[in-house]
């Protein structure tokens, strides 16, 4: 199962994982017992009372206080002034850390050299790129590569222990999975893609490990932090923004009744890739308020080479329960 894959192995020698979900409900709100019993001791969330009317600056400094300590620091903050005022009465948070170091340190820094990276528009920039001439985990197919970066796992006493007492078969095994399409400018046919099927990432991972004849990646660190209502509005999620979408039922009554409308969903999200691994981050607030009315591949061509000198996609996934953990794209690494 997913939820035995995303322990944190970090005590055994693997990656560190956190993840963990928050509710904050007003003082005049507090959440109802039945709800609170769901949230609390089934998706083992943190639950608090906090004074948004009275004090909403200080409430927000709470929240953002809980995302640094889960995501250690990495994000420090994810709430920006004035996000929360005195009509907001419920925020509901979700947050996960990763950290993990390459299996069998691939990637020497004095081999990390300066090379142009082709962006959409057909301009291009320097950036560093980390080289290898060990063998990788690579997959050719119709228009685009893969290529899987293991993550340093847990010591093999560890490991089967674990597998011993989880539901999925196979040791867990954490990797960066990079989408190359072949085109330049083939990033968002490359998107539609993968997207086109579930399954079809996990379907498209490499199985074996090839020579190849060159190996560039670059380093980057990405960062993004915006209000995501748009996005998911787009995308045909419409009901919790409107009156119909009420979420009342999830606190005491206060008297007025005034439905609880989702106002904002605000996301963050930091991963940086270098010659040592991985560090990611990515937390998810929802404020609401009241308001008036894979197998069997055939083997690549021999001569292959696997430089991501262009747009591509990434994927942090576990391979055995086929969770994706985080995932982006890189348009730019030399802008974070």
């Amino acid at each position: 199962m997913a939820a035995d894959a995303l322990q944190d192995r970090s005590a055994s020698g693997g990656p560190r994982i956190a993840f963990a979900c928050g509710i904050w409900s007003d003082l005049t709100r507090c959440l109802k017992l039945s709800f609170r019993e769901a949230v609390v001791g089934t998706y083992k969330a943190e639950a608090s009372s906090v004074d948004f009317r009275g004090t909403p600056e200080a409430a927000r400094s709470q929240i953002n206080g809980w995302v640094a300590q889960v995501t250690r620091n990495l994000i420090d903050s994810v709430l920006p002034a004035g996000s929360i005022s005195p009509a907001t009465r419920v925020v509901l948070g979700n947050a996960m850390y990763f950290k993990g170091n390459w299996e069998d340190q691939p990637f020497d820094k004095r081999h990390t050299a300066h090379e142009p990276f082709y962006r959409l528009d057909r301009s291009q920039v320097d950036v560093p790129f980390m080289q290898s001439s060990d063998s990788q985990f690579v997959a050719v197919h119709d228009g685009f590569k893969v290529l899987m970066l293991q993550y340093k796992m847990a010591a093999p006493d560890y490991q089967e222990q674990a597998t011993s007492n989880s539901d999925h078969s196979g040791h867990t095994q954490f990797s960066m999975c990079i989408f190359l399409p072949d085109a330049h400018d083939g990033l968002l046919g490359l998107l539609d893609t993968i997207a086109s099927r579930p399954g079809f990432l996990q379907d498209h991972l490499p199985e074996v490990q090839i020579t190849l004849s060159e190996f560039r990646v670059p380093k980057f660190k990405l960062s993004f932090h915006s209000s995501v209502v748009a996005v998911l509005k787009k995308l045909g999620l419409e009901l919790p923004f409107c009156l119909e979408g009420d979420l009342a039922d999830m606190v005491e009554d206060d008297g007025s009744g005034l439905p609880i409308v989702v106002e904002d969903v605000i996301h963050k999200a930091v991963v940086e890739v270098n010659e040592e691994g991985t560090e990611a981050a990515a937390v998810t607030m929802v404020i609401s308020a009241p308001r008036c009315a894979r197998r069997g591949r055939r083997p690549p061509p021999p001569q292959v080479n696997f430089i991501a000198d262009h747009p591509f996609a990434y994927y942090i996934v576990e391979e055995a329960t086929g969770a994706v953990v985080f995932a982006g794209h890189v348009v730019d690494p030399s802008k974070e």
